[in-house]
Formats: C-alpha cells, structure tokens, sequence
C-alpha cells in the first residue's frame, strides 16, 4: 500500500481510510486519534477518542466528563488495532501525555509526531524513538520552529536569567507570561530544580492543570494563588508570578508591585515579538523542537520520506531536498503556533 492510501490530509485533518478514523482533526468525527492536550489538537465532540490516560484525563478537564461519547485509553509502547488498522502511542516529550502515533497496515509504517520537543522536561516523558524493524515510510513532522534562526539556549540558562533579575530588583514582581497546559507546569518545574524552593505564585486560570500534575506526581512545591484578597501590593515585591498572557492586558497585572513583565516561549527569540508584548525579560523555553533538533531528529529515523504539517514547511522541506530525503508540506490547517 502507499503511504497516500493509509493517510492523507482533509479538511478536518490527517485520515486514515483503511481504519476510518483521524488524527487530531479540527471538527467532530466518529472515530479521533488525539496526540496531546492542547486544544487546537484535542477537540470536544467527537464520538470515539483514542488517547493516553492522561490526555483524555485533560479534555476531561478542560471540556468536560462529556467531552466525546466513548474514549478509550492507550498505553503506551503497545500496538492495537482501529478498525483492522495498528496503532502504536510512544512518548513525543512535548507535555504530560503526549504521543506520537505509529499507524502500519499492510506493510506500510507512518509515524505522525503530533507536536513533540527533544530537550529535557522534569513535568513530562520524554520523547523516545518508535523501534521499527525498517526505516518507517513516512515520517509526518510539525515544524513550528523550523526556521534556522530558530537555535534554542540552553533552557537553565533561560531560569538563570530569570532567578538573576529577582535577586537583582527585589522590589519588583516578576510575572511571567505562561500557558496553562505544559508551560506553565514546565516553567515551575525548572525553576525547582534550580534550587528555588520559595512559593511561586500563580493566576487562579492554571490551578486545575497545576493540581492535575501534581495528582500524577509531578513535583511543583508550594503554590498560592496570586491574590490581594489579604494583603498588598508590596507583599509580592521580589516574588514570581505566573499567569496567561491574556492576563497581563487587564487590571490582573497592575495589582502587583511595580511588575516586571517576562514572557515564557520559543518566539521570545524574535526581539520584535518581545517588544510587541511589552516584555521586559524574554524568557526562550519553547515545547517545541528547534531548527537543528528537528533534523536530528529526521537523521536519526532515517524515513524514506518526510510530510510537514504545521509551521514553517518550506525550509524543511528545501532541506530534505538537499539531503536526497523525498518532502513536501501538507498544508494542514487548524492548528495555531503562536503559544508556544
């Protein structure tokens, strides 16, 4: 079989004629593959849901127990049948739950990685290599930050930066630019294990997924919320706070003393986008892979062809061209890389 006849893009995303069902698709479907939480990939409506436990725990969370008709919970490393079709879920490191997703049927392999990052995350699994007994046939790529401008710092440098600036204007509060699911949680995580052991402070929009981590053993110390309810203004003088973006454009963000604003995400390598946002301290932590992992991660798997979803195609695929590996874009549409 060709790789076109096992999966192809649509309108309502990646489908799987044989086995009849989608990967991540953008509406309602009968039968839904979901690699992750975020919600531009884990929509509410459909009738089946194959995911991990805890992605599933996720939409849960964030739509409702309501959330799809059946769902079903895929452990990890173990292959299964969808209508006749294997399917695989193996770790894709990006936030809690993650997965890519191996489809074989007739001797074909197509690994989709949904969105995936190789860097070291203490609120996650990490990414893992699917072992394969040949190169998989395709392999179907995001590319976020597929971009050569794109060459992420070291991520503890980034919290070194950060700690630096609180001892450096303890006067000031620092808020911190995070979304709710995995940056936020990942943001902590770091700053723990760089040694800061104070209570971090956070917009009540994270305390679900915040609690959420937790109940799976992710270790995120001592949580408040971010409120004046008791207190003042000078109360959060030298103090991190982390909320949404969207928070730091209403009256939220001017309850605190003196606010140094921080944003935490890989576009925060684009000077410009910092200083659109009013963002003093530019914090470089991105879910996703950078321009030199992304064809690491291609060198290593070997595929005997590579689709790009999402993000920057043309690069990758120039690059694969050069390199003598088959490309081309897919041009799917529905899911948003500005929060990242």
């Amino acid at each position: 079989m060709i790789a076109e006849h096992l999966l192809h893009p649509t309108r309502k995303g990646l489908y799987c004629p044989p086995g009849d069902f989608y990967i991540d698709p953008v509406s309602p479907v009968e039968r839904a593959l979901v690699t992750h939480g975020h919600a531009d990939h884990a929509r509410s409506g459909h009738h089946h849901v194959w995911a991990t436990r805890q992605t599933l725990d996720i939409m849960a969370l964030r739509y409702g127990e309501d959330f799809c008709k059946v769902p079903h919970e895929m452990p990890l490393r173990e292959r299964y049948a969808v209508n006749g079709v294997g399917v695989e879920f193996w770790p894709a490191g990006h936030i809690l739950g993650s997965a890519q997703i191996l489809v074989s049927y007739q001797g074909t392999r197509v690994l989709v990685s949904g969105d995936y990052k190789r860097r070291h995350d203490p609120t996650c699994m990490p990414f893992e290599f699917v072992p394969t007994p040949e190169p998989v046939d395709v392999f179907i790529t995001e590319a976020t930050f597929a971009l050569p401008v794109f060459r992420h710092t070291d991520d503890h440098e980034q919290i070194t930066n950060l700690l630096n600036s609180v001892s450096q204007f303890p006067d000031r509060t620092h808020l911190v630019g995070v979304y709710a699911l995995g940056k936020a949680q990942r943001v902590i995580g770091l700053l723990r294990q760089a040694g800061y052991s104070e209570t971090i402070y956070i917009h009540g929009a994270l305390k679900t997924l915040c609690d959420y981590y937790v109940s799976q053993g992710v270790e995120l110390g001592s949580l408040q919320p971010a409120t004046l309810e008791n207190g003042k203004k000078a109360d959060f003088a030298g103090k991190i706070v982390l909320g949404p973006p969207s928070a730091f454009t209403d009256k939220w963000s001017r309850r605190f003393a003196n606010p140094l604003i921080c944003f935490a995400s890989g576009w925060m390598q684009i000077r410009q986008r910092a200083k659109q946002r009013g963002v003093e301290l530019p914090l470089i932590l991105s879910d996703h892979c950078d321009w030199d992992e992304l064809l690491d991660t291609i060198a290593q798997l070997q595929p005997r062809e590579v689709w790009v979803t999402h993000g920057r195609d043309d690069a990758l695929v120039h690059w694969c061209g050069l390199n003598q590996i088959r490309a081309k874009p897919l041009n799917l549409v529905g899911y948003e890389d500005q929060n990242q």
